[in-house]
Order: structure tokens, then C-alpha cells, then sequence
């Protein structure tokens, strides 16, 4: 579910949206706007997970959070549209409308609903960065986000000589997290293997202050780690970090599989 907790699993299988549950759900206002934790960070308290005998379906989840009783969710409303940032319309399901009264029990704001991508075909990607047949679901850009751990240890290094306080590789969200290339390396890469999937390399990824949000507790207690990208990983006015990546083939992708990259 987008802008909630991250649920860590030791595989999962790559499909041409993205990863198999990753961000099929979205929270919206009742004009059918996104909304994401860049507006309530409160929805990183939020933890979805795929019911048993709908796992991967999207059909079903289960949604918990401190102080209140978990919910089960069923995409059993009819088909209605949302959109995200500025892009068009997407026909989505909805959801029975108790989810609207949880979400507004966890977060406090009235008139949330809760919907489900069920024709991840329609989500127009950026076509300077992909092919017209590429697609995503509720994902900000691109079906996948990879980060590097040695891109992290980097950023980590140049944040303590300053002073500050390293921060963890969830504040990036990503969906898949390699080590032992070198810092950076991803930003040459032209497409990568993982186990039998293979992936496009599409862009670096743009960061926006979410990651500021320390998603253990919630908080937002400097201004970091955006301030030290500004210093070492700034161009065309944005900075960047992780990268990311479009199926060009489905499988599934285990913790410990092999990373082989092209550069460009």
C-alpha cells in the first residue's frame, strides 16, 4: 500500500508493474486525489498485509496500526477514477466505504478512501525514459526502485563528516537493495539481472522531503539526508538518489540472488 510501512520479505516475484503487492493500493481524497505520507506522514504508521488466499491478488488486505483494531480491506466497489500528481486519470476499485471511517481514525482526516489498481495498463509512464508499453501501479514513477548499500555507506560518510547522523536505506522506500559495487556505480548502468528477471535502467530517482520522515518513529528531526545531496548528488535542480528500473522480463527474485549490470 503507497506511503505506508515497508514489509520486508525474503522474495517476491517481478511483474511489469513492479513487484508483486508493492503499491496496488493508494489512499485518496473524495475528489479522488492522490494523498501520501508527503501530506500525513501519520500513513508510515500504517502497515498492509496481503490477506492469506489473496496474497498477490490485490484483492484483500489487512490493515493495521497502533491504537486502533486492524481491518481487513476488499476491493469489492465499483470502478471509479483517481489520478496522481498531475498525469490522467486512472480507472481504479474501490473499496466498502468502513475503510474510509479506519483511515480516519488513524490519521484524523475525514473523507479518505482506499483503492486498488486493478488496470495497472493505463498509468502513462514518462515516455523520455520508457517504451509505450511499460506501465506501473500506484508507484510515484516506476515500477522499480533499487538502492545500493554502498551508495548509502557514501552518503553516510560525507553526513557525518558534517556532523549529522547517518540515516537507514528505508528513508529511500526502495524495493530492492544490492551491495558490492561501487558507490554509486547504478548511475552507468544501462539495464541489470536479478536471479532470471531482467530490468531497464530508467533514471536516477529524485528525492523529495518524505525522506526526511525517520519512518521507526515518525519524526522529522533535521533536515537530512536531502541537505547533504544537495551538496554531492545536485543537477538540473533536484537531488538524487537510488535508481530506477522497468521489467523487460517476470520471475521471481530471492534475497542472495546475483546482480550482474551493463553500463552504458
Amino acid at each position: 500500500m503507497k506511503s505506508t510501512a515497508i514489509t520486508p520479505v525474503t522474495s517476491v516475484h517481478v511483474g511489469f508493474a513492479g513487484l508483486r503487492g508493492d503499491r496496488e493500493w493508494m489512499v485518496v481524497d473524495d475528489e479522488g486525489a492522490m494523498v501520501s505520507a508527503r501530506e500525513l506522514p501519520g500513513l508510515f504508521g500504517v502497515r498492509a498485509t496481503p490477506v492469506a488466499g489473496c496474497a498477490g491478488t490485490g484483492a484483500s488486505v489487512q490493515l493495521s496500526a497502533p491504537g486502533v483494531p486492524s481491518y481487513t480491506v476488499v476491493a469489492s466497489g465499483g470502478e471509479v477514477k483517481a489520478t496522481m500528481f498531475t498525469r490522467p486519470p486512472m480507472t481504479v476499485q474501490a473499496t466498502e466505504p468502513e475503510a474510509t471511517q479506519w483511515l480516519e481514525r488513524v490519521t484524523g482526516r475525514p473523507g479518505l478512501r482506499l483503492v486498488w489498481c486493478a488496470h495497472p495498463a493505463e498509468r502513462i509512464l514518462n515516455p523520455e525514459f520508457s517504451e509505450p508499453t511499460d506501465h506501473a501501479a500506484f508507484q510515484d514513477g516506476y515500477p522499480v526502485t533499487i538502492a545500493s548499500l554502498a551508495s548509502l555507506r557514501q552518503l553516510n560518510e560525507w553526513i557525518e563528516e558534517a556532523g549529522g547522523e547517518a540515516v537507514e536505506i528505508d528513508r529511500f522506500r526502495p524495493n530492492i537493495v544490492i551491495d558490492g559495487d561501487a558507490p554509486f556505480a547504478e548511475d552507468d548502468w544501462r539495464s541489470v539481472r536479478i536471479g532470471g528477471v531482467r530490468l531497464r535502467a530508467a533514471k536516477p530517482v529524485d528525492r523529495c522531503a518524505m525522506t526526511l520522515v525517520d519512518p521507526t518513529d515518525l519524526t522529522r528531526r533535521n533536515k537530512e539526508p536531502i541537505r547533504t545531496l544537495s551538496k554531492h548528488r545536485k543537477w538540473d535542480g533536484k537531488t538524487w538518489f537510488c535508481h530506477h528500473l522497468i521489467p523487460d522480463t517476470e520471475g521471481e527474485i530471492r534475497v542472495g540472488d546475483p546482480v550482474h549490470a551493463t553500463t552504458r
